[in-house]
């Protein structure tokens, strides 16, 4: 894990942009068959402008292929996709967060990456394409995901982590300092938002600070390793580790809600969607790099106006220094549909991801290629040194074949704590029990 970590921080994200391959086209495919590739996504009104393009150039260049490119919001398409599958009818190409995606990997249901659709030799040089470790999660190394041992299964869209954008004016108008007065830790979170959030009776009509529901496994699991906790044993047969820790935070949670102090709450609108309107209804929302693009499109007076920054993850006083973890998305291929069709999709793939520094400069999103090193666009982004911080003391997100079954547990117990104020102690007892049980089915 040091390993993983010091070659992230060290070379893919202290980077910039070079583009190695630009919009040359890989290997070429003798058969001219009309093909139709179906492609979903989460939305993200600027990647979609950006990749529609690219699929408007890939079949202007290739005639013969069709590409249907469909957005459905981030909530929903894990289900969307899921289900579908289930009918025999997923998309050619899609992709997912690596915690939401492994469970439909871990079942064969994806593509290996054709090397020659590409325009390459064999796995060591896909691998050579991007930095250490960042193709681990999705290679076969024993031949347990989809019985092709040294396989690989995706390819990289972004690598993110989160830290806290801030909005200074509203932190200067509940007499706070905003380059001084920022919450370190997440007991001072709780002293901060008392003096920033406003009510109207027991109607909140100005936040300080909300969680990022429900990517619990990305920005809320690291508060209960911060304490100890795990989600999964080090050897991967105990879910739940180290119950105290899990307790302590759902108090946390249970006293942060509507219930207790009502500084936030999952029905309530999402932080990070308020936090781009400066419409002083929120003050502090976690997000990543990718953040930036979307407060300037949606928003370009208020990212002009300086009047925002970002702040790393706090720590529990006396817990370890651990940020939010990292996460990965990779364009996947689906594996029931016919191999003509999955070459063309890798092919496809390929061909918007050899564009690293366009992903990067017109939607914030950091691709982890070799290509990205030693340039000045990353470094001349707001506050980025932030993430690059924040990323060296930060794990790689929990995944594995229960994953996202776990991460909808600990929405019951969350939930169940902060919205029915139900005992903490109850909730993590239950949450390990039904955990434990999910994980022994997966192993």
């Amino acid at each position: 894990m040091k390993k993983l970590l010091a070659a992230i921080t060290m070379t893919a994200l202290v980077a910039g942009i070079a583009c190695a391959n630009g919009a040359k086209d890989s290997a070429k495919d003798d058969d001219t068959t009309p093909i139709t590739l179906r492609m979903w996504t989460h939305e993200d009104p600027n990647r979609q402008k950006l990749e529609e393009a690219y699929a408007a150039e890939y079949m202007k260049q290739h005639p013969n292929v069709t590409i249907e490119y469909s957005v459905y919001p981030s909530t929903k398409i894990q289900d969307l996709i899921s289900t579908a599958y289930a009918a025999k009818n997923a998309p050619s190409i899609w992709n997912l967060e690596l915690q939401k995606a492994y469970p439909l990997l871990s079942q064969g249901l994806c593509a290996p990456i054709d090397p020659a659709a590409i325009g390459v030799k064999n796995e060591a040089e896909i691998k050579a394409m991007y930095m250490e470790h960042m193709l681990d999660p999705v290679t076969d190394t024993d031949g347990s995901i989809g019985g092709k041992k040294g396989k690989i299964y995706g390819m990289p869209l972004e690598l993110n982590n989160w830290c806290i954008y801030l909005n200074k004016k509203i932190f200067r108008d509940a007499g706070l300092d905003p380059e001084k007065d920022y919450p370190k830790t997440w007991e001072d979170m709780m002293k901060v938002c008392e003096k920033l959030t406003i009510r109207n009776g027991d109607i909140v009509t100005r936040r300080g600070f909300d969680f990022r529901y429900p990517d619990y496994l990305i920005s809320w699991v690291p508060m209960v390793n911060q304490l100890g906790g795990r989600v999964v044993s080090a050897d991967g047969k105990e879910a739940i580790t180290n119950i105290d820790a899990w307790v302590k935070v759902l108090k946390y949670m249970q006293e942060f809600g509507p219930n207790k102090k009502n500084f936030g709450s999952p029905n309530y609108k999402a932080a990070r969607k308020v936090f781009d309107t400066d419409s002083n209804e929120i003050a502090m929302s976690l997000s990543g790099l990718y953040q930036e693009a979307r407060i300037k499109t949606a928003n370009p007076a208020f990212y002009d106006s300086k009047e925002w920054m970002i702040i790393p993850f706090p720590v529990f006083e006396g817990g370890k220094n651990l940020a939010a973890c990292y996460y990965f998305q990779y364009y996947m291929v689906n594996s029931q549909i016919p191999e003509r069709e999955q070459r063309e999709a890798w092919r496809f793939v390929n061909f918007m991801l050899s564009h690293p520094e366009e992903y990067l400069s017109k939607i914030a999103l950091i691709q982890p290629r070799k290509s990205l090193i030693e340039g000045d666009l990353f470094k001349s982004m707001p506050y980025s040194k932030v993430f690059v911080d924040d990323l060296a003391r930060a794990e790689v997100v929990y995944y594995g074949a229960a994953s996202w079954q776990i991460n909808q547990l600990i929405d019951e117990a969350i939930k169940g704590v902060m919205l029915n104020n139900e005992d903490p102690a109850a909730a993590a007892a239950k949450l390990k029990k039904n955990a434990q049980s999910v994980l022994d089915e997966a192993l």
